[in-house]
């Protein structure tokens, strides 16, 4: 089989080309160049996608003695992944750039580019299994990755393999000293790529700019002025501007944004739970909607935020009525259904969050 294996210069990447080599396939190793500034440097253990992780990843393909190329994606990044952020922030949403990467970059154009050149699968340093058109959870938990890989459709799927994901981090770690390669230590990558410092808030003030509201309590009185609902998300208790904690001496938090009057609403942390998620836009990973869905577990942020539910299709749109409440769910996260399996529970398929009920029915 020819692989194409997508190499980020990081160590869970790495082991995955090392094995596709190993296990007999013809395998071509690629760096996506994600910047628009060809000289970006790494910044502690943040990104994934610098001149040094570039490096590292020919390095990784020299010893292996595989073909490397860097590809450059960058426009097709900004303007998939980027642009996709900065907006939905600007309608108030809670977006997550990962799996906007993987289904429109990684799985979507260099799927695509890969396909067209002949190769018959892309292979990644992913933490998930797939097996038989099956995508399930990695066997180590903390790291499983398959809630980013919950948008991908089964037509992507057939061209994926994720050789790491039966295997728990420690060892992949053990096996890339034991191959000699010099990322064996190498620091994770963390937060977002394309925001080094760290700092969201400033980095989409710089793009969206000023943009002034309210912040109000539940009885619609204003508390403080802000810049923007670009600098809120759902859930979040510092930074808000206010003066100390609610009268009754609680903690507040963000409950509610409506970018179009720019109000943001705030309350204790009972307001934050929901009872039922609406998502547009949903994805199967069998192709279409299984009948009836039913009983499912749905996850809504890449690691927690996980509860029971019920889940069905009407219209195009997945509806699912949760059995525990989850805390803090805002427009614009992923919602992943999975099928709860004692072999690894499987991803059954996803949806953009579009809105949510806060009040179980009766309560």
């Amino acid at each position: 089989m020819r692989v194409l294996a997508a190499m980020s210069g990081g160590v869970d990447s790495s082991v995955a080309a090392a094995r596709m080599v190993e296990a007999g396939h013809d395998v071509v190793g690629v760096h996506l160049a994600l910047s628009q500034a060809p000289g970006a440097l790494r910044t502690g253990s943040r990104g994934c996608c610098s001149r040094e992780d570039a490096g590292d990843a020919r390095r990784v393909a020299d010893i292996l003695g595989i073909p490397f190329y860097v590809w450059d994606f960058a426009d097709r990044f900004h303007d998939d992944v980027i642009d996709d952020f900065v907006a939905s922030y600007a309608r108030g949403e809670t977006p997550n750039p990962c799996v906007r990467c993987n289904e429109r970059i990684k799985f979507s154009a260099l799927a695509d580019r890969a396909l067209a050149l002949g190769f018959d699968a892309v292979a990644t340093g992913h933490y998930a299994r797939l097996s038989e058109g099956r995508l399930r959870r990695a066997v180590d938990r903390d790291k499983d990755q398959s809630y980013v890989l919950g948008v991908l459709t089964a037509e992507q799927l057939r061209h994926a393999v994720f050789p790491i994901g039966d295997t728990p981090k420690p060892a992949i770690r053990d096996e890339a000293a034991r191959r000699g390669l010099a990322v064996a230590d190498k620091p994770d990558s963390h937060d977002i790529c394309f925001i080094p410092s760290g700092d969201t808030r400033a980095f989409l003030g710089a793009r969206i700019g000023v943009r002034p509201g309210a912040v109000v309590d539940a009885d619609g009185t204003v508390l403080a002025q802000h810049d923007g609902v670009h600098g809120f998300t759902v859930g979040q208790r510092r930074g808000l501007g206010i003066a100390g904690p609610g009268p009754d001496g609680k903690p507040r938090y963000v409950t509610g944004i409506d970018a179009e009057s720019g109000t943001v609403r705030v309350g204790d942390a009972g307001d934050l739970d929901v009872w039922s998620l609406t998502g547009q836009h949903p994805v199967f990973t069998s192709g279409t909607a299984p009948d009836g869905l039913g009983d499912c577990e749905v996850q809504v942020r890449a690691h927690g935020g996980i509860a029971a539910g019920i889940a069905g299709v009407d219209g195009g749109v997945l509806h699912v009525a949760l059995r525990t409440p989850l805390r803090g769910v805002a427009p614009g996260q992923t919602m992943v259904l999975y099928r709860p399996d004692p072999a690894g529970d499987e991803v059954i398929g996803s949806a953009t969050i579009v809105s949510n009920r806060q009040r179980s029915a009766g309560a």
